[in-house]
């Protein structure tokens, strides 16, 4: 099998009118629930500069990874926003415009009701949507255990693809950890992956507002 083989994703398809229009509606529920989100490409917020609060933010980044990574997806929700809530980017580039955007509330429902999908964007190659609940996006794309053993950094990418990362532009003033995995010695490490976890400030604590994901494009 070749490399384009192994990273092409599924084609995906939908079976029949009905379920298509049950998607459509999720959707489109989900757009409108977004509205509902302050999340604003501007903050006020200062990036952490000492020693000790970049340690306190990689322990709580560390803290949400591995909870993702054990599928104890409901142990992050008091960490999402309290007003701005979480955002989900497939790729490097921040769609404002079409990223799904969940409060704590959302998010804790849609983990329940595994059976509404949301269409989370466009597959690299193929260009086929990505239409699947958030307990399987969580399992199958974001893929955290995939960074048990990642290298960190704190305001810093150690890594960039085809994809043009805006991440700082959308969220000017908050504090990213990166978790970077370099890839395999099977694929020459084109396999590499990357997972960055944005968070703001709120009432003096630290809160996750973004989960975006990066890896290898075309």
């Amino acid at each position: 099998m070749t490399l384009f083989a192994a990273l092409k994703p599924p084609y995906f398809s939908i079976m029949t009118s009905g379920m298509f229009a049950f998607v459509l509606a999720a959707t489109g529920c989900q757009s409108s629930a977004e509205s509902t989100i302050n999340a604003s490409a501007q903050s006020t917020n200062t990036p952490v500069t000492t020693d000790m609060s970049q340690q306190t933010l990689k322990q709580q980044a560390l803290r949400i990874q591995r909870a993702l990574a054990n599928n104890d997806y409901a142990r992050i929700t008091k960490d999402i926003h309290p007003t701005r809530g979480v955002r989900f980017s497939m790729y490097a580039y921040v769609r404002p415009e079409s990223d799904k955007v969940f409060s704590r509330e959302q998010y804790a429902q849609y983990l329940q009701q595994s059976k509404i999908r949301f269409t989370w964007g466009e597959r690299d190659g193929s260009g086929e949507p990505l239409i699947i609940p958030l307990p399987e996006y969580l399992d199958t794309w974001v893929k955290a255990k995939t960074f048990n053993d990642a290298t960190l950094s704190v305001n810093e990418f150690q890594k960039s693809g085809n994809s043009i990362n805006n991440l700082n532009k959308i969220y000017q003033n908050s504090d990213v950890v990166e978790f970077y995995y370099e890839g395999s010695d099977e694929y020459s490490g084109l396999d590499w992956r990357v997972l960055r976890l944005v968070f703001d400030d709120y009432q003096g604590k630290r809160y996750l507002v973004a989960v975006i994901t990066d890896q290898w494009t075309i």
